[in-house]
């Protein structure tokens, strides 16, 4: 069996990432989301019980020393995988002392566990080396599917399976109760997704700083695209439309359950500007895109502003294709 990396010996960067005034923030995204979506709401309130419906995850809030996590990229995946580039999850809570540790977000998966490659719906919480373990896996079923022809398969994790591999993105916190950002959105009217809007509200305010957000969201109505990938290639991927051809796309309805991370910039660290992997009470998941029923469409989402970014085993190299 495949071995995750030791945690311990992987090169990691910490940077202070900028917290703006929060009520600032309420302004701007309620501002600003207005020109992509006919309805907006936004507010900063006590974080319901995410355990409870209709977001199903390992903790009931987003506080306590948040923490953006970007790990590994693009580069282990693209152009041929890099196979060694497994990483434990759990052991990233105790190298970086957050205890207890939720982790939430979007990756690969643990292709050692199913033997085929992957999308993760990380959904994590170790606390006195006990692991409660509600990541979710998406693959194609049947793996040797045509494109076009294969379904989504969608999976809970056991719980003695804590790794992802090649690219990594959550939010690290306790998990505790406390504030977070409530952002509602109904009926897109622009072309921006409800992530690339968020993050581009924020990018055009604070335009030399780099905020950073982690959370969940749920589709609430409608439908949304989203990809699962395949097997790895055994041919080099090595443009946007090669990655493309190679992924498989669907149409998932709602509810969907979105966890993931944003950051307005990069800051020359080869961050990933927004990635969120989706899973359903329904049988489907996969990598978020867009909603495909503007005029239906209706986000509710709860995020909390990260304090750091902690940048994980960085590829000795930057792809300029794959991102999304």
């Amino acid at each position: 069996m495949a071995k995750a990396l030791n945690t311990k010996t992987l090169p990691i960067l910490k940077t202070i990432l900028h917290m703006p005034d929060i009520n600032e923030v309420v302004e701007v995204l309620s501002d600003g989301l207005k020109a992509n979506f006919a309805e907006v709401s936004v507010d900063y309130v006590d974080c319901p019980d995410l355990t409870k419906e209709p977001f199903h995850l390992a903790s009931s809030g987003l506080g306590g020393n948040p923490h953006l996590l970007d790990i590994g990229g693009v580069s282990y995946l693209l152009p041929l995988v890099n196979r060694e580039k497994i990483y434990n999850l759990a052991d990233m809570c105790k190298v970086l002392e957050v205890e207890p540790g939720f982790l939430l977000g979007a990756g690969a998966g643990p292709w050692p566990h199913l033997g085929v490659n992957c999308e993760g719906v990380i959904n994590l919480r170790v606390e006195n080396g006990k692991v409660d373990q509600q990541t979710r896996i998406a693959s194609i079923s049947p793996t040797t599917a045509e494109k076009g022809t294969g379904s989504c398969k969608l999976e809970v994790l056991p719980q003695s399976e804590t790794r992802s591999a090649l690219l990594v993105n959550l939010l690290l916190s306790q998990g505790k109760p406390g504030k977070v950002l409530r952002v509602v959105c109904k009926k897109r009217t622009g072309t921006l997704d409800y992530i690339a809007a968020i993050r581009q509200c924020l990018a055009n305010k604070y335009v030399d700083k780099c905020i950073g957000l982690g959370g969940a969201f749920v589709l609430k109505e409608g439908k949304s695209k989203h990809h699962i990938m395949p097997d790895f290639s055994k041919i080099a991927l090595n443009s946007n439309a090669d990655v493309e051809d190679w992924l498989h796309f669907f149409d998932m309805s709602a509810p969907m359950i979105n966890l993931g991370t944003l950051v307005s910039h990069d800051p020359g660290l080869d961050l990933r500007l927004q990635h969120f992997h989706a899973f359903s009470q329904h049988g489907e998941g996969g990598h978020y895109h867009i909603d495909t029923t503007p005029d239906t469409a209706h986000y509710l989402g709860y995020f909390t502003l990260a304090e750091i970014l902690v940048r994980v085993d960085r590829p000795p190299e930057t792809l300029d294709f794959g991102q999304d």
